[in-house]
């Protein structure tokens, strides 16, 4: 049997998730892969009384509230107040919720919905409260970039899987030093996968990424991911910032989506069977491989 000679290879070395859209995010060693990305990301949202997301694009604290996933209860933690535990499961009537261009039906959390909003509106100032996906619901990514197949999404921005290589935020730090700036790290970027051992943005330019040890899984890069002020948010003081996007706006000019700035490349899953139940896992070291894509 012929090995396949791949153009390039590295390996996965961070993984995150984001269980509250636009929250912290939570570093883990291994993660579970479904069809919409990975278990639990983005899974909860934070909406007004109209059901209209929230980010840290208008409300910046929302950098300080830190998910925890224990095995039964997903707990909130933000500076000075008492943590919170929902469980994983709750679900109450089925709500409205807007994300994007997208209105899906969610969840309102039951019992624990006025509490979980009287936390959060007391966090960030202003009347919210906290959804969960309704994994029965139909959120598909954009058919213009995944061309091919489906791509279900829960409250993501638009996509499965966020792709980023630990070079292009080594290659942005220099930028900065010479700047005068300080150092960041891939958090400002909010990554599922930062991939070592590849060159700065070679996710831009790969056809797809394939797990090495299992073979006919891959992750497909299919847009560029356009940024937006949430790079210059400080995640462990959410003060905003200008340094990340005064540098990166001056050698990120994407062409594939008319010269917005972009950095990182969103992803579909390929090669995992439909059932919900699959025991497919992300670890940290696992190796990945990829042709580039000539153009």
């Amino acid at each position: 049997m012929n090995e396949v000679a791949y153009d390039v290879t590295g390996q996965i070395d961070q993984l995150w998730i984001y269980p509250i859209k636009s929250c912290a995010g939570i570093a883990v060693k291994q993660a579970r892969l479904l069809r919409h990305g990975l278990q639990w990301d983005r899974h909860w949202m934070v909406v007004d009384a109209d059901g209209e997301f929230l980010t840290q694009r208008n409300h910046p604290r929302m950098a300080l509230i830190r998910p925890e996933i224990t095995d039964q209860h997903l707990v909130l933690h933000a500076p000075g107040q008492d943590s919170m535990e929902i469980p994983l499961l709750a679900q109450g009537e089925p709500c409205r919720a807007r994300v994007w261009d997208d209105t899906v039906q969610a969840w309102d959390l039951g019992e624990w919905a006025q509490h979980a909003g009287q936390w959060l509106s007391q966090v960030l100032g202003t009347n919210c409260r906290l959804v969960r996906f309704d994994p029965a619901q139909d959120r598909q990514a954009s058919e213009r970039w995944v061309k091919a197949g489906e791509a279900p999404v829960h409250f993501a921005d638009g996509y499965p899987l966020l792709l980023l290589s630990q070079a292009a935020v080594d290659e942005l730090n220099q930028r900065l030093a010479r700047a005068g700036e300080a150092a960041v790290d891939a958090r400002r970027f909010r990554p599922n996968i930062v991939i070592s051992g590849i060159e700065a943005h070679d996710e831009d330019r790969v056809e797809e990424l394939a797990l090495l040890d299992q073979p006919g899984l891959s992750l497909r890069p299919c847009k560029p991911c356009t940024r937006c002020p949430i790079p210059d948010i400080d995640p462990d003081t959410a003060i905003p910032g200008v340094s990340i996007g005064n540098q990166i706006r001056g050698y990120r000019q994407d062409s594939r989506v008319d010269g917005a700035i972009t950095f990182g490349m969103n992803a579909v899953v390929q090669g995992l069977p439909w059932e919900q139940d699959s025991a497919t896992m992300l670890t940290l070291g696992q190796s990945l491989g990829g042709q580039l894509r000539f153009e």
